[in-house]
Order: C-alpha cells, then structure tokens, then sequence
C-alpha cells in the first residue's frame, strides 16, 4: 500500500523537517505486520513528495498470532490496501510529525501548508458518496477513481477499490491526524480487538474536529467497529468535550451585531431585499442556507409564491430555535407543509439540497474560514446548483460609519474576514465564472458616496 505526502510551498523541503526523515536517504521501519519503508521520489525547492511505503507479511502475522488459521487470513487483501494497517504506521513512523513537533524549526508544525495526500488503494465501503461526506466538511478537495473488479472482464463491475487524492490548506499534523482515524473508518473494519483503549485513542487524535464534523457518530460507530457500548460512551465524551454553551455564545455574539446595525435598522433591510430578489427570481422552490434562528425563513413563509421553503442549519440548536420561532407544530397542515428543516453542513455534499430554484445566504460566507468557504462554493454552486443564489455579506469599508464598533474590529467576533466591495466582487466573480453562473451586485442600506452600503449583495443566475 502506497501513501504519498506532498508539499508546495517553496522550500518545498521543509516537508522534511515536519517530517523528521531526510530526503536524501531511504528508510525502513520494523511493525508486528511487516515494514514500512519512507522514500522522496520529489524533493525539490518548489515540489516535494515522501512516500510512506507499507509492507504487510501476512504469512508471518497468522503465524505469530494465530495456532489455527484458516486459508481466507492468508489469501485477503490487507497487503495491497489502505487500512487499519496504514493507521498503524502511521502512528510509529510519523509520531512526532503527529505530535506537532519539529525541534530545528519549531514554528513550522503550526504553519498551514498546502498539503496533498494521495492514497492507492483504498477500500472504501460507501463509494465517492462517503469520501466526500467524511472528507469534504474538514476542508478538502477531493478527487477519487474508482477501480474496476478485473479491467479483463469489465461485466465483473466495479469494486470497492478506490486511488483518491486530497488536497488542502492545513497543519501537516492535522492531515496526518486525518488520515490516522477514516482511514480505517473508510474501510469499516480492523485488524485487531477493539476495546475502552480505542475509545481513548479516537478522542485524543479526534480532538479540535471529530466532535463539530456533521458525520461524527458514522465515525464513531465504524472506529469501534460498531460496539455500541464504546460508541455510546465515546460520543458522550465528545459531548462533554464541546463547549458547555456554545449555542448561547452564539446567541450573545449575534446580539452584538444586531446592536451595531439596530439604528439603521439593517436586518429588516437586509431580509427584505433578499426576499424581493428571491421573488423577482420566479421561485417556487426555495432554500435558506445557513438558516439560523429562522428570522428569512418567517419572510419567506409570508410570501404564497415559495411553495416550498427548507431552512438548513449546521447547529441543532439553532434549528430548534427556529421551530420555535416559525411555530410549525401550530401551522394548519398546508402551512406546515410547506417548510421543512434539516441539519447538515454546507461544506460537503447533500443530495437534498440539490432540485431548488432558488437559495440564500445571508451573513454566512464570513463565518467560514478559507478551506471551507472553498468547499461551500463546491457544494452550492458545484453540487446544489439552484438557478438563483443570492448572497449577503458585510461591506468592512462601512465599518468606520458605526459609532459602538471599534476600528478594526469586526460586526461579529466569529466573523472569519470582512470583505471590502472590491473583494467581494473579485471573489464573486470568480465562483460565478468557475461555475457558468451570471452575476450581479446590489446595495443594502443607506449608500455613502465613499464607503458604499452597510451590506453587500450578490445575485448570482445561472
């Protein structure tokens, strides 16, 4: 089985140093399975790769383990495959790369780096669907070839055998970490006896990640080889872990944008723009993306012309809230029909949210840092496809017109970036050109000669 680490960023060669082997030489490392053997087949200033080589013995592992094995423990595929094998090695040939630490140069695990990743073969039980399901919310693009079960008898179909390549903008240690946990998680099985030390395992190397990924009890579940007793008190863990009151947190620092835009009124006008685009667009179909509390949803919900309104959320409790707010369960049933919520992430793909006329987004771009804004465009513009897009985000050049906002600082403290109109037109240009889209753009709010509107407004029409 082959992994390959590839850097891009000039010099290059500081892959070496995040990963504590020498370009120039070729080393092997002894495992219980077999060897692994780690190799630069490209190291150069501008492009280096290290490839992680895996050798499994499977003659040799029934021996050692095994008094009465059976033909299927020596005739398998667990040489030739990505698995929990990989995992293994993982741990013992990259351990301090894993642990973020690099002596010569201790600034240089903590530096984001575009990093790729490539990995031949990899069994995946799910296909592509479940790739990008797991791999997509954290960040990644993903490109994945499906193998054929023989090339001679193409009949046979397809097999579960995957080359897939990652690419993305993180910590050398995150990727590896990554990797560490879905690997085996792809392949839904392992190589030895699961039991409480593998629940520790998986919370130490899934913390700062596995609890906000929107597919986190599949990966628990397949970690633990779905023993349910492990998975149940892994995923309580993961709930104690998370911030006690996020969602109150959340609630507050909204709090503090809407007191820095209340004497302009901005949310009323905000809302009722994208409601009247949403409504110049002919609808019927409509989402909300990144709904929220549902404050767009109770607009949209008095306009007959959206015969069908779905709100989608990554948090649980906002979604909660905004039930509360719409009260659905009070709705006559045509009305109640008419909206439905659901929880998923926008950074990956969800086949309910494709089939739409229209969708919003409104003041959610700038909570999204740089890899996941990346994988949103994907899942929107790429994946979803709705005729219409409209799309809200904050004008940072009117932040000076705010008396209670201090300069420099953002409407929100979660907000990621605040884009000038300059870089909000460059960055919707681009996404409209990338994915045969039309775009405009619209004031919201009071205009200033100088500073432009408060909001920014994008119509994007395929």
């Amino acid at each position: 089985m082959l992994l390959t680490l590839t850097l891009t960023r000039p010099p290059a060669t500081d892959l070496g140093y995040l990963l504590h082997k020498h370009p120039e030489r070729v080393q092997e490392f002894p495992l219980p399975f077999g060897a692994a053997h780690v190799f630069y087949p490209d190291a150069t200033e501008e492009r280096c790769t290290a490839a992680l080589l895996l050798d499994v013995d499977p003659i040799g592992l029934i021996r050692r383990g095994v008094r009465f094995a059976r033909l299927d423990h020596y005739v398998n595929d667990r040489p030739y495959v990505g698995s929990s094998f990989v995992s293994v090695a993982l741990a013992r040939v990259f351990n301090t790369a894993l642990a973020g630490k690099c002596t010569p140069r201790p600034e240089l695990p903590e530096e984001v780096l575009p990093l790729e990743a490539r990995l031949a073969a990899l069994p995946v039980a799910g296909g592509e669907e479940i790739l990008r399901r797991l791999f997509e919310p954290l960040g990644y693009e993903l490109d994945a070839v499906q193998h054929p079960l023989d090339e001679r008898f193409p009949e046979w179909g397809a097999s579960r055998y995957h080359t897939v390549h990652l690419r993305g903008s993180l910590r050398l240690r995150d990727l590896l970490t990554h990797l560490y946990v879905l690997i085996p998680v792809l392949d839904a099985q392992k190589h030895y006896w699961v039991g409480d030390d593998e629940v520790e395992k998986l919370l130490a190397r899934g913390e700062g990640w596995l609890a906000s990924h929107p597919d986190r009890e599949l990966i628990v579940n397949r970690y633990l080889k779905y023993q349910r007793p492990l998975a149940r008190a892994a995923l309580e863990q993961l709930l104690v872990d998370e911030d006690p009151a996020p969602d109150a947190e959340a609630g507050a620092r909204e709090a503090e944008e809407e007191a820095v835009e209340e004497p302009l009124r901005l949310n009323e006008q905000r809302l009722g723009a994208v409601v009247a685009a949403l409504r110049a667009s002919g609808a019927a179909r409509v989402l909300d993306l990144g709904c929220g509390s549902g404050k767009l949803l109770r607009s949209l919900m008095a306009e007959p012309a959206f015969e069908q309104i779905v709100g989608v959320d990554i948090s649980y409790a906002a979604l909660e809230r905004a039930k509360s707010r719409l009260r659905l369960e009070q709705l006559a049933p045509r009305q109640r029909d008419r909206v439905e919520l659901f929880q998923t992430a926008l950074t990956y793909r969800d086949r309910r949210l494709a089939g739409f006329d229209a969708a919003a987004v409104v003041e959610v771009i700038e909570h999204l840092d740089e890899p996941r804004l990346r994988g949103f465009e994907r899942v929107v513009f790429g994946h979803a496809k709705p005729r219409t897009v409209v799309v809200t985000t904050p004008n940072r050049e009117y932040n000076a017109k705010f008396e209670g906002l201090p300069a420099g600082r953002f409407r929100h403290r979660d907000h990621r970036f605040e884009w000038t109109r300059a870089e909000f037109e460059a960055w919707a240009g681009r996404v409209a050109a990338d994915h045969a889209y039309r775009v405009r753009f619209l004031p919201v709010g009071p205009v200033d000669p100088e500073l432009g509107a408060p909001t920014q407004m994008a119509v994007f029409e395929a």
